[in-house]
């Protein structure tokens, strides 16, 4: 039977559109898979979103809407995107559909069967403000492990560290501020500490499934082992896979009230969406999983590693399942150097942003190729390097042979090509045809930056044959008609050959190549040569600084609203400071002021707890801050403050960031409630040149209530 591939990528959370992070992983496996069907290989490509948790509770709640109409106004939103950048999955399903909660259900009972699920009474941090069970990341506080704060109650995303949401240091609810309190509940648990569950998982996360440093580091999480602070890890723990209502999920069969946990039902979503595809179809799904050639691959990003090699090869082993072939872990993206994604920093790439703005999606999908290898590593898009890439490489390298030939061919030659060549022509194109297994074998390996490197080697060898015979030159005379009908021949096949190495990559290229020579580059291994072209269309633009400026630009805020530092209702309004174009910030500094009158502000570090958009405002984020701050029961207390923000942040980006608080300005009524202080913030005096404002973030270490000096 013919290899049958299953793969997959990590399912987004239906809490919002896709970001870039998801766009580089879908376009890594679009490329792979693309290449095995070029070889021959029958792929099914599955994604979907997940829908289930608290989290999605709790938003569609905020804005009116049910649970199942939240995740279906984001699903709606998917395609856009997907089409956008070439993106071809075989299927997109939903983990709310009704394929996973049936395979949910009978995957619990399978592993209750096989007595890896037991019930255990818990205690568990309840929100006495919000009047529910906190889950996990909705429980923050200071990782046990290392120490690092603001870590979330389920895994530490500083050391990896997965752990209970008790064992967090000072916890906190996410959703009030409020120091949570523990009641008792019952959960269920899946045994992963079951020696048969270790003894599995430790074999087959070292058999060569995973890159080796990804198994390297999944090695540390089965042996004993000393923390910074002196306590001991003990290898694997049991796994709590139960959420007590509310809770939007998949109920627990004889459990009412209880919920699977979303990181139970979300990776089986890979196995409900292929089972939606194949019913789709009038395929037997148990007939494809039972086929031995088979191999399952999942792609996903190193933050979610844990629930890949532990949770899932577990769960599908002892439900009496296939447990996956690979697991390929990618790494973050950065931009421009390693600086983190901010939107309002002009440093957030928006993929919505970047079609919009109508920037070819194969630029991206190159660039991105040719940062991507088959290792665990980050990847930095830098606007400058992109440019070069783009413009230097794959048009001036590239796509320029194509130009540089069917001129000739169609006013000379009505298109058709020959097919004979002289010796230096002919070695040429074996140079290329023999580089076919190599780049293959790079392509299954994932090292898609030898792949454009190679590519990219292959034009030079191409222009430098251009270079040699001068088809510009044989033109003048009539009399080198044979020979400017071979050299450009050999260059349009060279431009075929080159093209097919890169379909993977450039699909939408490849499309309009195909239409130019008449050959499909849907096969790797296609040795016919090119006999006739169609007249040459241009096949790609050049990027443009513009461009990169557009779309790392901030766009211009709309007029600020009075904030909460406005001055008193009564007081004259200041007058705005000239702009001086050679002073700083475009502002001249204020006079001189002592030691006294600083002292008089005073600044405290505040916790962004909880940040929401302000009904009837378009300007205005309310901000609810801890600044240490206690009443008179000795019981934390929170601030209120409004800012005008909002055209700079998505509420979401501010939650849990430290920030500075003007904490002794006097209280002011808004039409929206009461502001309680000033967040600080900076801008340019020149907000049509410049515009843009920041809201300062301390370092970390600082902690809420610490005061500036």
């Amino acid at each position: 039977m013919p290899r049958q591939l299953f793969v997959t990528t990590a399912l987004p959370y239906a809490n919002g559109n896709f970001h870039i992070g998801h766009i580089m992983e879908y376009i890594q496996a679009d490329t792979w898979v693309r290449f095995q069907r070029m070889r021959g290989v029958a792929v099914d490509f599955c994604g979907a979103d997940d829908t289930h948790g608290a989290p999605i509770m709790i938003a569609a709640e905020k804005v009116g809407k049910t649970p199942q109409q939240f995740v279906a106004d984001i699903a709606a939103g998917r395609k856009q995107y997907l089409d956008g950048f070439h993106i071809r999955f075989d299927n997109w399903h939903s983990t709310d559909a009704p394929e996973n909660h049936e395979l949910a259900k009978q995957i619990f009972l399978d592993l209750q069967a096989n007595g890896l699920i037991e019930t255990r009474t818990i205690e568990q941090f309840f929100d006495p403000e919000k009047n529910m069970f906190l889950p996990d990341r909705y429980i923050k506080g200071e990782c046990p492990k290392c120490h690092a704060q603001d870590q979330y109650g389920d895994n530490c995303e500083v050391c990896g560290a997965v752990y209970a949401p008790t064992d967090l240091i000072k916890p906190f609810s996410a959703l009030s501020g409020a120091t949570p309190v523990l009641k008792n509940s019952e959960h269920f648990f899946f045994k992963l500490s079951d020696p048969r569950c270790v003894d599995f998982l430790q074999a087959w996360t070292q058999d060569g499934r995973l890159q080796p440093e990804v198994a390297n580091k999944v090695k540390e999480w089965f042996t004993v082992r000393t923390n910074p602070d002196g306590s001991t890890s003990e290898g694997l723990g049991d796994w709590d896979i139960s959420r007590d209502a509310p809770y939007f999920g998949i109920e627990i069969p004889n459990a009412p009230g209880k919920y699977f946990y979303v990181w139970l039902d979300a990776p089986i979503g890979y196995l409900a969406s292929l089972k939606n595809l194949l019913d789709k179809r009038g395929q037997s799904y148990d007939e494809y999983m039972a086929n031995p050639e088979l191999r399952q691959i999942h792609f996903i990003g190193k933050d979610i590693v844990t629930f890949h090699t532990l949770f899932w090869p577990a769960t599908l082993k002892f439900s009496g399942r296939k447990v996956p072939d690979n697991v390929y872990v990618h790494g973050f993206l950065t931009v421009n150097n390693g600086e983190k994604m901010s939107k309002s920093r002009g440093t957030g790439l928006d993929p919505l942003k970047y079609l919009q703005l109508g920037m070819n999606a194969e630029w991206l999908r190159y660039y991105l190729a040719a940062k991507l290898s088959g290792r665990n590593e980050d990847i930095d898009f830098n606007a400058d390097d992109f440019m070069a890439r783009v413009n230097s490489d794959l048009i001036g390298k590239y796509i320029n042979i194509a130009s540089r030939a069917a001129g000739f061919l169609t006013k000379r030659f009505d298109g058709t090509l020959t097919t004979g060549f002289a010796d230096d022509g002919q070695a040429l194109l074996e140079t290329i045809r023999a580089q076919s297994e190599q780049l293959a074998q790079w392509y299954d390996e994932r090292e898609f930056s030898k792949v454009t490197r190679e590519v990219m080697l292959l034009a030079d060898k191409v222009n430098s044959y251009v270079d040699v015979h001068k088809p510009w030159d044989l033109a003048k005379d009539p009399a080198n008609n044979a020979a400017l009908h071979q050299v450009c021949s050999v260059l349009v096949n060279a431009f075929a050959l080159l093209t097919r190495y890169l379909a993977p990559v450039l699909p939408g290229l490849a499309a309009q190549v195909e239409s130019f020579v008449g050959q499909s580059m849907t096969q790797w291994d296609a040795q016919a040569l090119v006999e006739r072209i169609q007249p040459y269309q241009h096949l790609m633009q050049r990027v443009t600084p513009e461009q990169l400026d557009a779309l790392f630009g901030v766009k211009e805020p709309e007029a600020q609203e009075k904030p909460a530092q406005a001055a008193p209702k009564k007081a004259a309004k200041a007058a705005p400071a000239p702009v001086d174009p050679n002073a700083p910030g475009g502002e001249a500094l204020a006079p001189t002021i002592s030691i006294d009158d600083f002292a008089k502000v005073d600044l405290r570090i505040a916790k962004i707890l909880a940040c929401e958009a302000v009904e009837g405002s378009t300007k205005l984020l309310r901000l609810t801050l801890d600044a240490g701050e206690k009443n008179a029961e000795g019981q934390p207390t929170t601030r209120n403050v409004f800012s005008g923000i909002a055209s700079m942040y998505q509420p979401e980006q501010l939650v849990g960031k430290l920030t500075v608080l003007v904490a002794n300005l006097a209280p002011r009524k808004m039409k929206f409630g009461m502001s309680e202080g000033m967040v600080l913030a900076a801008s340019h005096a020149d907000e049509a040149a410049q515009p843009g404002i920041y809201v300062l973030e301390p370092f970390p270490g600082a902690q809420p209530g610490m005061r500036i000096h």
